[in-house]
């Protein structure tokens, strides 16, 4: 495994800034950029050529690649800008009933908890946030809570793999072998996963499952995914009717055809997916990221004895990843995040999410030790010097 400052060579952020907030956007590396530029350069030489003719091809080739290392059938995959475009993807199309329900937790990403709000309330349907208490003490306290919300109404459970704004890691093997049993849909979000955690799609038995290529995986911006299973694929639609629909050549597949055929784009980000997993094995991605998810567990203990708080989840490799969510309380979580990106340079999320504030570190294969450091000193400061933690 290659040194941090060698990795930290290959990465294009500004080495002037402690770059804690990987799990927002993500980071590509030179590398994968440089494939990137090789794509749009090619679809700018011949535009015509690129979308109509070989981009298929491309695409095909990248959803191959992409399903060898998630485990799932190539064709069950669509690429999508990122998970939230997917969640309307499904929300849409669920043939959602008055009475209806949806089981969800209360800990679940803005944006989808805002997709799902708005189908319900259109059909007459329930978007049920179930409540979880924190600190968890063990998966089992997790699975028991969550499945208080199932009722017989419950239509499909909707639950991250990773979540946001918490950082935990939720036991949705569990989740979805219980759901299973019962004969309920499984939508997982797992737009902190690929990448980050070994994810294996036959394994989980998810039902529908969305993920982000462009965060964990390195990929540039807008390249994520939907699985959905065979049996599934016929009842959603595509967000944008185009020319996949009734295609003059269709395909064996009419999940790829609605989906993937939408007209003029540059879809150069999906086609990366390959070179971003070549990228992981010949640097030996989970050397380094079992190094990140160590040092993610060394700092937390401290950080929450600097602010008075406690960790969210035990200290374990079922909860933590690379990435903890310190519970803070500040009276205004804008102000903080900007505090210390322009008087200490430090990118870093200060996150509401209902009537808790999390501050999140993300760690991936260019962060030391000094950065956390460079964070931990200037909370210190913020604290004794200004009013935004108390």
């Amino acid at each position: 495994m290659q040194d941090t400052n060698s990795l930290h060579s290959l990465f294009l952020l500004d080495k002037e800034i402690a770059f804690l907030n990987f799990g927002s956007f993500g980071a590509t590396p030179k590398p994968i950029f440089d494939d990137y530029q090789k794509w749009q350069l090619e679809l700018e030489r011949e535009p015509a050529q690129f979308i109509q003719v070989n981009g298929p091809v491309y695409i095909k080739q990248a959803r191959e690649a992409l399903g060898k290392y998630i485990n799932c059938d190539a064709d069950d995959l669509i690429f999508t800008t990122n998970p939230s475009y997917a969640v309307n993807i499904i929300a849409k199309s669920l043939d959602l009933k008055p009475g209806d329900e949806i089981l969800t937790t209360d800990l679940e990403y803005g944006a989808c908890d805002k997709t799902w709000e708005y189908y319900c309330e259109k059909n007459g349907a329930k978007y049920v946030r179930q409540h979880i208490e924190l600190p968890l003490k063990d998966k089992q306290q997790f699975i028991d809570a969550f499945f208080k919300g199932l009722t017989s109404k419950t239509k499909l459970i909707f639950i991250s793999h990773i979540t946001s704004t918490t950082a935990l890691k939720f036991p949705v093997d569990e989740i979805c072998g219980i759901a299973k049993q019962k004969g309920l849909i499984t939508f997982v979000d797992g737009a902190h996963a690929p990448g980050h955690v070994p994810l294996d799609l036959k394994k989980l038995k998810a039902d529908i499952y969305t993920g982000a290529c462009h965060k964990w995986m390195m990929t540039p911006k807008g390249s994520s995914f939907l699985y959905v299973k065979k049996e599934f694929q016929d009842g959603f639609d595509p967000l944008i009717i185009s020319w996949g629909y009734k295609s003059a050549m269709p395909s064996h597949s009419q999940f790829q055809d609605y989906h993937q055929m939408q007209g003029t784009r540059d879809f150069s980000a999906f086609l990366t997916i390959p070179k971003a997993i070549e990228f992981m094995k010949e640097h030996d991605w989970w050397s380094v990221s079992s190094r990140c998810h160590q040092m993610v567990m060394d700092n937390a203990p401290r950080f929450c004895e600097l602010v008075g708080s406690k960790p969210l989840a035990p200290l374990t490799n079922e909860f933590m990843g690379q990435m903890f969510s310190i519970p803070i309380i500040t009276n205004d979580p804008m102000k903080l995040q900007r505090h210390l990106f322009t008087e200490y340079k430090i990118e870093i999320p200060v996150m509401p999410h209902a009537d808790k504030t999390y501050l999140r570190y993300s760690i991936n294969a260019f962060n030391t030790q000094n950065d956390l450091d460079k964070l931990y000193n200037a909370i210190k400061e913020i604290k004794t010097k200004t009013t935004l933690l108390q």
